[in-house]
């Protein structure tokens, strides 16, 4: 077997030793991106396992970001939540950041609820906005390059739909419901860890587009490639345009501040959409 998809199965295993003998199946898997890891605070009866303790693992080392899954009840359905994700930049493999996902999917879960914390680079976009995630536009290493694993699926997996278009429907129609505003727009992905220089948020503004970050994309497009249906949103949480005062600096703590206050608008639109499926 090869060693990568033999590591996945050897994760996904110990996982399942942990939660089978409780009767827990996870349907949906949820990502927890800088600063919305208190969403899994919501999940009921929780059990918590480590990313230190699971055979292979990758350990998350971003700013407001756990490490942990979380699998318990929310919106009435079985999920497994990762309490911060791994990123490109920590300096690990696309294999290893992706690897999460992968374990999700041998663990059970049909669908992937993606979330992070964004520079709103659309002018239109202001601090603590809601973005549901419609496209992207990937400037991250794709994690299929390399031998593909066909267990999981195809060499050339299509993207014309990344984002569930059904998912993106129901979220504006809760959101409308509960009197949120949202956005729906693309999704820029860059390696980081910088933050964008004052041209690059114009380049990605002109290229289309409306938000930035340092992840996602590649859990996204690991997905897609085992046919989990995904739908992601994005909170804004600096307005990351061109012109700015001299003595304007981004900062991560801000950040994350940004992301605390909004994501129990995040949580309430989750929550009603995973009672939805």
């Amino acid at each position: 077997m090869d060693q990568r998809v033999e590591r996945i199965y050897n994760a996904a295993d110990y996982i399942k030793g942990i939660l089978e003998p409780k009767g827990l199946k996870p349907t949906v898997g949820i990502v927890l991106g800088s600063g919305l890891g208190k969403l899994a605070e919501l999940i009921e009866n929780p059990t918590v396992i480590p990313y230190k303790d699971i055979p292979w693992f990758p350990l998350s080392t971003a700013i407001g970001h756990k490490g942990n899954y979380i699998v318990g009840t929310l919106g009435g359905k079985t999920v497994i939540a990762m309490q911060g994700r791994v990123h490109y930049y920590e300096g690990y493999t696309m294999e290893q950041v992706t690897m999460p996902i992968r374990v999700m999917k041998v663990v059970g879960i049909t669908h992937l609820f993606v979330s992070n914390a964004a520079g709103g680079v659309n002018y239109d976009y202001h601090l603590g906005d809601l973005m549901i995630i419609k496209d992207h536009i990937n400037h991250i290493p794709n994690p299929l390059v390399g031998p593909n694993m066909a267990e999981f699926g195809p060499r050339f997996p299509d993207m014309t739909r990344p984002y569930d278009l059904e998912l993106i429907k129901k979220a504006e129609k809760i959101a409308a419901e509960l009197d949120i505003k949202v956005h729906k727009g693309v999704y820029f992905g860059g390696t980081g860890p910088t933050y964008e220089t004052p041209a690059e948020y114009k380049f990605i503004r002109i290229i289309g587009g409306d938000v930035t970050g340092m992840s996602t994309i590649p859990e996204v497009i690991i997905a897609r490639h085992m046919d989990v249906k995904v739908f992601g949103m994005s909170v804004v949480t600096n307005e990351a345009h061109d012109h700015y005062a001299e003595d304007y600096v981004n900062d991560g703590d801000d950040v994350i501040a940004a992301a605390n206050a909004a994501a129990d608008k995040m949580a309430k639109i989750f929550v009603r959409l995973l009672e939805s499926i």
